[in-house]
């Protein structure tokens, strides 16, 4: 298999339509970027939570996520459920959140989300960032949105524990849902492992890709 990952990252978008998209579906890779890349600046837009309990456990929560960052989160008040019918707004904030400068890499949600408001941001994200390498991350809940995605970044069993326990750390008013807990995030991590010869993995969707080939240099043209 091949990397697909700048050698260098110096900024990181992440984008989700609640707080703890990015966590449950990024939050092991977040973990390892970061530390691969210490001081890498990492812009986060949320879209609703804004103002209320869920925003204080995003910002503890994705500092967390992201060690040694410099991390810049924005939450908004958009109504969850309700996304679609904010379309303009999502979009505006998106292309604010892009001013500062170029991303390497961008998390977001997948376009195959059955979630009417994170299938609204994925659908957005390519309006406003047309050559970036994004990476639609996936997340495991009733809806039964999963799909064979084609990009993995394997986990070691310590950095799978670590986000579990970062997940039941910071996001308590999530407790209580069926599938907040460690089988599920544990038992996805481990399917996705399986597909790429790891333990455990992330693994992500990726609508396109441009392959560049670079020019061979001390050779002879062929006639």
């Amino acid at each position: 298999m091949l990397s697909l990952l700048p050698e260098r990252v110096d900024r990181i978008l992440l984008l989700g339509a609640h707080c703890d998209d990015i966590a449950i579906g990024a939050g092991g890779s977040l973990l390892e970027l970061c530390r691969a890349h210490p001081g890498v600046s990492v812009s986060a837009l949320v879209l609703t939570g804004g103002g209320s309990l869920r925003e204080e456990e995003e910002r503890a929560a994705l500092t967390a996520f992201c060690p040694g960052a410099r991390l810049d989160l924005t939450v908004l008040d958009l109504p969850d459920g309700r996304v679609p019918s904010r379309w303009e707004r999502a979009k505006l904030a998106l292309e604010e959140v892009r001013g500062p400068g170029e991303p390497d890499l961008i998390f977001a949600p997948s376009a195959l989300d059955s979630h009417q408001d994170q299938r609204t941001l994925a659908d957005l994200v390519p309006t406003v960032f047309r050559e970036h390498l994004t990476l639609g991350y996936e997340m495991l809940k009733w809806d039964g949105e999963l799909a064979q995605p084609g990009a993995f970044l394997p986990l070691a069993e310590p950095v799978l524990r670590e986000k579990i326990a970062k997940l039941h750390e910071h996001y308590g008013s999530q407790r209580d849902r069926s599938w907040f807990d460690s089988e599920t995030f544990s038992a996805l991590a481990r399917v996705r492992g399986v597909q790429c010869r790891a333990r455990y993995a992330e693994a992500f969707h990726i609508t396109k890709i441009v392959l560049g080939v670079a020019p061979l240099t001390g050779v002879d043209p062929v006639d």
